[in-house]
């Protein structure tokens, strides 16, 4: 292994744990969940162990991110779309789906399970928001409205209006999100099947 893979991997322990932290989990719980023993992630989290891909997957999975992103993984110059997850202080991830200039910009959101007495802090900007369920229930505080969305379910609204997004007690929530910065309108078009 060469002197940079070393450095990368040396850069895991202090990601894991700042994750751990931030979620405010044990790791007796994340052990429970992940299935690697508490001392193989306390080892892992001190940088007294070199993690294994088969450890990786379902640390990621279990804190919503990529393998890329707990590794630190170097940028490519592909132009594709760059789906590594921006943390918040929270805990959640937002996942970029496009990154063109100005016009609709789509996320996803990856929020870990909440406590239903969160008192919200509603926002307003410019702009115009829509967003879709994919797992879990999305508590929308919206004006005066707190509003349960469960899977399937979509909202759309002027974000002039005061808003929150947050999860439950039940569980993590995962959804998409189209906002279109100027007040541009998500356009939904449908057609009938002919038969």
């Amino acid at each position: 292994m060469n002197e940079s893979s070393d450095q990368t991997l040396d850069t895991v322990g202090p990601r894991l744990k700042h994750l751990r932290l931030r979620r405010d989990v044990t790791l007796t719980s994340l052990a429970e969940e992940t299935g690697i023993s508490t001392s193989t992630l306390s080892r892992l989290e001190a940088g007294l162990r070199r993690p294994t891909l088969e450890q990786l997957l379902p640390l990621a999975r279990y804190y919503g991110v990529t393998i890329d992103s707990l590794v630190d993984a170097p940028r490519t110059a592909d132009p594709r779309i760059d789906l590594r997850p921006m943390s918040c202080t929270d805990g959640s991830a937002i996942i970029p789906l496009t990154r063109r200039p100005g016009g609709i910009q789509a996320y996803k959101f990856v929020v870990p399970t909440g406590h239903d007495d969160t008192t919200p802090d509603l926002r307003t900007h410019e702009g115009y928001d829509w967003a879709y369920v994919l797992n879990g229930t999305l508590r929308l505080v919206l004006g005066d409205q707190d509003l349960l969305l469960q899977a399937g379910e979509a909202v759309e609204f002027d974000t002039r209006t005061p808003h929150w997004f947050g999860a439950t007690s039940a569980g993590p929530v995962e959804y998409l999100s189209l906002v279109g910065r100027q007040g541009q309108r998500a356009h939904i078009r449908a057609t009938t099947d002919p038969h």
